[in-house]
């Protein structure tokens, strides 16, 4: 039971997590069809306890497909022709995807454009009109 710290104050253990391996996909001729190099990691955030409720929403936003009905974050790489190359990016992925999902973000103020920055766009949209204006045929 290692714990796999996150932030300062969120750690989870390696216990929860669950790693898979198979084939890889793609070219590699002999050496693919004989080493199971792909990695797939499974990670119950739902059940997890030291991830806070809020934390957990954000990581389902975050994840998207790669999260299930059940709340379970399924990550793949098959990037590596090595197993433990492939293991340490897929949990660095989700180290990242956590850590990501702490950040708070901020709340936006709506604001109204300042009376200067109105009156610029209008100037701009006037300069514009009488340009393409002046590309019309000369009246005789």
């Amino acid at each position: 039971m290692v714990a796999i710290p996150i932030t300062r104050a969120i750690a989870i253990d390696s216990d929860e997590l669950v790693e898979t391996f198979t084939r890889s996909a793609g070219p590699g001729g002999q050496h693919v069809n004989t080493t199971d190099s792909a990695v797939l990691l499974r990670f119950d955030v739902a059940a997890c306890p030291t991830l806070p409720d809020a934390v957990k929403h954000r990581l389902a936003l975050l994840a998207g497909s790669r999260m299930t009905r059940d709340g379970v974050l399924v990550l793949r790489s098959e990037g590596s022709r090595s197993q433990l190359l492939n293991r340490q990016e897929v949990r660095t992925r989700l180290i990242d995807l956590i850590r990501e999902a702490t950040i708070v973000p901020k709340k936006r103020r709506p604001t109204k454009p300042t009376r200067a920055s109105q009156v610029r766009r209008v100037d701009g949209k006037v300069r514009r009109s009488a340009v393409k204006a002046g590309r019309g045929k000369p009246r005789d």
